[in-house]
Order: structure tokens, then C-alpha cells, then sequence
């Protein structure tokens, strides 16, 4: 199969390659022909998260690129979780698992082309390491492992101190055992991961070598950070997730728009499927008119729309110009307009409460006289329609789709309240 031979390039232009075995091998390998290579996902929780999609995304990368990608969903790692350096992880329940490895192969589904040439495989490793005992495996796996490289780890070294079980600290094991399984049964030959994996990912190449005399790569993309060195990925509400059910595709495109101007080129790179051309335009335009936002809005778009869909990005981007008068908020779906106001903060409230308590329950105002003031001066709002009467009672007639009402305060302070 023709394979293109600019991909490791875009990766390093992209920023996607932190880590890797030898490069120049790599680069050979990637050029003369489709690799099967392999990336694997943990279901440590209902839903996959902005981390995991960097490898989602670069896998479809390399297929699109004419590699052959075998996605690999953990069925039994996930039954243990890669060592935090925060502490020992809750085991789950292998039912519990179980049903977190389907919605996460539904996650990863999506992304990946399963016809053609170079068609993906999802495995799930609990398939081979289910049945395997535990003599065989310390004779078959954990002897090529010393433990003194083990302890090297960074990870382990961060929790000697504090204390960490067997389980975690075996964990680089099975990781391992996954690459020679997939070398051995269809020819994997490279694997890839985020930076936080490099020790795991680096263990297994070693292990083909050791057990089989044989030869694979890998590499690692970095973690993606913010511009003072903290985590991505992280929101008010917790992790920046794919599923729509735990972070709204609202909520999602919100988080995109508002990149730092610093990071969105860097975002783009990673995130997108733009060509470079695009992107170096993009950057241009956020560091001549950083106020038009085109870099973030460029972002927010592609990716939302890479995980939620087209449909989705355009009820959000209809939904955030409706909420400050940019449009008809009646025109709104409910749950669109749910999320987007719970996502500016929301309260519950009475039928037959008062416009003025409203804006004192919403914190629009601080007492019922600074509201009526707001409201003299020509400064309240309800549903995008100027309040003139300091005594008015919105009725049903006020009732958004889902029994919203959207109260405003000058042009910025926004909040929802459910009426119920």
C-alpha cells in the first residue's frame, strides 16, 4: 500500500513527537511501507478525556497516512490503572469494566476507518490475559524485567516513600505483554502513547527484543499543558470529557473558544486536521487582531465537530450568539439551551417569582434595590428583550424550551433560571 512519506514530518511539525526510540529507524520503517501500529486506551471511567483524544487522533493520522492502526481497549489493565503519582488508584468491579471498555471502543469507533487496505482492528486485551496463569506469566514476561529498572521509574520512584502495591507497580508488565502479544498474533511493530507512558511504552519494545530477538518502535506525544506549566484538560466540573452526557457539546466548544492566545496555535496543530498553510494563517491572525478570536474559533469548531459532529458545533456556536442577543433564543433546542445555561450558572426558581427577585437569586444584583435600579437605567433583560416595568412577573408565556428564562445584566452577566 502507497504510504505518505511526509508523516513524520507533520508530526514533528505538529509537536507530536516527545519522545521516541530511534528516529531514523522510524522514519525508515514509516517509508517503506504500511505499519501495523497500535495504541491503547484504559477504561479507568465512563468516558475517554481531551488527553486521550491526542492519540485518537494521531492514530487516524497514521491511517490516513496509509498505516494500519489496532486500537486497543484495556479490559485488564483497566481492571488495575496505570500508577498515578498522586497515590493508589480504586480498583473497579470487572462489571463495571466491562461496560466502560464498550463505551470507550464507542468512543474510538468514530475516528477510525475498519475497510480498505489498511483497515483498524479493536482488540481488547482482557482476551489474552484472562486465561494466562500466573506461573506462566512470571516465567514467560516477568523474567525479561529487572527490577532494578523497574524501580528507575518515574512514577514508582515518586511513590516508594508514600507506598505502592504490587499492582500498580507490575502494571508496566502487562502494558508490555500487549506489544508482544499484537507483535507476535498480527505483526505490531510500533506503539505509541502520551509522554506520561514512555516508561510502559519503551517496556515493551525492550520485551520484544528480549523474548523474540525482535524489532519494533515507538514514541511518545507530549502532554498538552497551558502557558504556565498546569494541566489541560481540566474544567470547573472535572475532565475535559468526550462523552456529550458528562460535558455538553456547549460546554466542549466553550472550552476551545476560550484557548489562550498563546496556545491556540500549538492547539490547532494537535487538535486539527488543518494544513499548515491554514494554521500559520490562523497564528497571523490571532497576533495581528488577537480581539477577532479567529485562531480559537477555528478550534473550537474543528474539533467539536470531530467529536460531536457538525450538527452539534452549530446548535453550540447558534446558542452562544442567542444567550447575548445575537439571535432568537426560541429557535433553541432544550437541551442546547440547558447546557449553555447551566454551563453560565443556573438557578431554580418558582413560577410567579418576580423579575426583581430573580436577579437578586441569579447574584445578577446584590439586594432588590440595586435590581429595580438596573432595571431603571435601562439595564436588565429578559430573553434578550429590555425589562422596562420593576414589577414584572414573567408567566408562562416567558418560558423558553425546557422552562428556561435567560436573564442578562448590561451585555456579559448571564444567568439561566429553570422555572419548576
Amino acid at each position: 500500500m502507497t504510504v505518505d512519506p511526509h508523516l513524520l514530518d507533520d508530526l514533528e511539525w505538529r509537536g507530536l513527537i516527545a519522545h521516541s526510540t530511534d528516529l531514523d529507524a522510524l522514519r525508515e520503517a514509516l517509508t517503506q511501507g504500511s505499519v501495523r501500529f497500535y495504541v491503547g486506551f484504559d477504561p479507568t471511567a465512563p468516558s475517554l478525556h481531551m488527553g486521550n483524544l491526542v492519540q485518537i487522533l494521531t492514530a487516524r493520522r497514521l491511517q490516513l497516512a496509509g498505516h494500519t492502526p489496532f486500537a486497543l481497549v484495556g479490559g485488564a489493565t483497566g481492571m488495575i490503572g496505570d500508577p498515578k503519582e498522586s497515590g493508589e488508584r480504586i480498583l473497579n468491579s470487572l462489571d463495571t469494566v466491562k461496560d466502560w471498555v464498550e463505551r470507550v471502543r464507542g468512543q474510538i469507533e468514530p475516528f477510525l476507518s475498519f475497510e480498505g487496505e489498511n483497515a483498524a482492528t479493536m482488540v481488547n486485551n482482557y482476551d489474552w490475559t484472562a486465561s494466562l496463569s500466573t506461573i506462566d506469566f512470571l516465567r514467560d514476561i516477568g523474567k525479561h524485567f529487572p527490577v532494578n529498572r523497574m524501580l528507575a521509574r518515574d512514577v514508582v520512584k515518586s511513590r516508594l516513600e508514600a507506598g505502592i502495591s504490587y499492582t500498580e507497580f507490575s502494571y508496566v508488565l502487562l502494558q508490555s505483554m500487549d506489544f508482544l502479544e499484537l507483535f507476535r498474533q498480527h505483526g505490531v511493530t510500533l506503539q505509541f502513547g502520551g509522554s506520561d507512558q514512555w516508561g510502559n511504552l519503551t517496556g515493551g519494545v525492550e520485551l520484544i527484543r528480549r523474548a523474540d530477538s525482535g524489532k519494533a518502535h515507538a514514541f511518545a506525544t507530549p502532554l498538552v499543558t497551558k502557558s504556565d506549566g498546569t494541566k489541560y484538560g481540566k474544567t470547573e466540573g472535572g475532565a475535559l470529557w468526550l462523552d456529550p452526557e458528562m460535558m455538553s457539546p456547549y460546554a466542549f466548544h466553550q472550552f476551545w473558544l476560550n484557548a489562550e492566545d498563546v496556545k491556540v496555535g500549538e492547539l490547532l496543530r494537535i487538535f486539527t486536521f488543518l494544513s499548515r498553510e491554514e494554521i500559520e494563517g490562523l497564528e497571523a491572525q490571532t497576533a495581528e487582531k488577537p480581539f477577532l478570536r479567529a485562531g480559537q474559533k477555528a478550534l473550537a469548531d474543528a474539533v467539536t465537530t470531530l467529536v460531536h459532529g457538525a450538527e452539534e458545533t452549530e446548535h453550540a456556536k447558534i446558542a452562544a450568539a442567542a444567550l447575548f442577543g445575537g439571535g432568537e433564543l426560541r429557535g433553541l433546542n432544550g437541551s442546547t439551551l440547558a447546557a449553555a445555561l447551566r454551563e453560565a450558572g443556573a438557578t431554580r426558581a418558582a413560577p410567579g417569582t418576580p423579575y426583581v427577585d430573580l436577579l437578586v437569586a441569579t447574584g445578577l444584583a446584590k439586594s432588590k434595590g440595586e435590581a429595580r435600579r438596573t432595571i431603571t437605567e435601562g439595564g436588565a433583560y429578559l430573553n434578550n428583550e429590555r425589562v422596562a416595568d420593576p414589577e414584572l412577573v414573567p408567566g408562562p408565556d416567558d418560558l423558553l424550551a425546557g422552562g428556561w428564562l435567560v436573564l442578562r445584566r448590561g451585555k456579559k452577566n448571564l444567568a439561566g433560571v429553570e422555572v419548576g
